[in-house]
C-alpha cells in the first residue's frame, strides 16, 4: 500500500531532497506540499521542482489543502512555521507527522508534546542513521570515560542556517548529558567571549561555525590531560535525510499518537 505524503517547504533544500527521494521509493507518493504564501510556485505542480513529468499534484499555501488526500506530514522549516502547521492538521485526516524543524525553544516543545496527544510525532535534531548511531556512541564514551574527560561538540553548516547550535549538536549534547547522567541545561555552555576563567570540570562546550555550503558537520570531543578521543559525522548529502524521514514516516503510519525520536525508529 502506498503511503501518500505531504512536504512542508516542498521548495526548500530540504523539501526538493524529500520529494525527491520519495519519488524513487515505490512506497510513497506525494501528493501535496506547501511555499510561503504570495510564492510564484503556489498553484504549480509538485513535478516542476525536479523536472520529473506532471504529477497532478499542486503546492499550496495551505496546509488544509496539501494535506487533503496525505497520510503523513514532513515538515523541515521553521519552528513558527510547524507549530502552526501542527494546529491546522486534521487528527482525522493525517496519521502522523515528522519534524525536523530544529530551533524550538521549551514553549514550542511543550506544544509539540500537546500535539502528540492526536498525532504519531516522530522528532529527530537528525533524521541521519549515522548521526543517530554517532549519539548512541557518545552517550556509551560519556558514560564510560570519567569525570576528568572533557566534552566539547563542535558543529559547522552552511551560512544559511538561523539557528545555533544546530539541533544535532544539541541532540548529541544531551546525549552525552544523558551517558553521564546529568542534567543537560544545567553543564552546556553554549557560548564563549570574554574573560570566562578556566574551563569548569564537568562542562559541555559547544563551539560553531557558518559558511559557504556545508551540508551538516559534527563533532564530540572527548579530552584528558593525556589524550583525546573524537567521534565525528560528516554529511556529503541531503539524501540521508530525506532517507531517514521517509523511513520514519513509514514506520510512524502504523503507530498510536505520542511523541518518538529516530532511536525509536531505529529501535536504538
Amino acid at each position: 500500500m502506498t503511503l501518500n505524503l505531504a512536504i512542508a517547504g516542498a521548495a526548500g533544500r530540504m523539501g526538493s531532497a524529500l520529494i525527491l527521494a520519495a519519488r524513487s521509493d515505490a512506497r510513497f507518493d506525494v501528493v501535496g506540499g506547501t511555499d510561503r504564501a504570495g510564492s510564484a510556485l503556489v498553484g504549480t505542480d509538485l513535478s516542476l521542482l525536479n523536472g520529473k513529468v506532471p504529477s497532478g499534484h499542486i503546492i499550496s499555501d495551505t496546509v488544509d489543502a496539501a494535506c487533503a488526500q496525505a497520510d503523513v506530514w514532513i515538515d523541515f522549516t521553521s519552528p513558527d512555521a510547524t507549530l502552526a502547521a501542527l494546529s491546522a492538521l486534521k487528527p482525522a485526516q493525517v496519521k502522523a507527522v515528522i519534524i525536523g524543524t530544529t530551533g524550538f525553544d521549551a514553549d514550542q516543545i511543550e506544544a509539540i508534546k500537546t500535539a502528540s496527544d492526536h498525532f504519531a510525532i516522530v522528532q529527530s535534531g537528525n533524521f541521519s542513521l549515522g548521526v543517530n548511531l554517532v549519539a548512541g556512541l557518545v552517550r556509551q564514551a560519556a558514560a564510560r570515560l570519567g569525570p576528568d574527560w572533557d566534552i566539547e561538540i563542535l558543529e559547522s553548516h552552511h551560512r544559511h542556517k538561523v539557528d545555533a547550535p544546530s539541533g544535532t549538536a544539541l541532540m548529541l549534547g544531551h546525549a552525552a548529558a544523558a551517558g553521564r547522567g546529568v542534567d543537560h541545561n544545567q553543564v552546556a555552555k553554549l557560548a564563549r567571549h570574554g574573560q570566562v576563567g578556566p574551563r569548569t570540570a564537568g562542562d559541555l562546550g559547544y563551539a560553531v561555525i557558518r559558511a559557504g555550503g556545508i551540508i551538516g558537520d559534527h563533532e564530540v570531543m572527548f579530552a584528558s590531560e593525556d589524550e583525546i578521543v573524537t567521534i565525528a559525522h560528516k554529511a556529503v548529502s541531503r539524501t540521508i535525510f530525506a532517507k531517514g524521514a521517509l523511513e520514519a514516516a513509514a514506520w510512524a503510519s502504523t503507530k498510536k499518537p505520542g511523541l518518538y525520536t529516530m532511536g525509536d525508529v531505529l529501535d536504538f
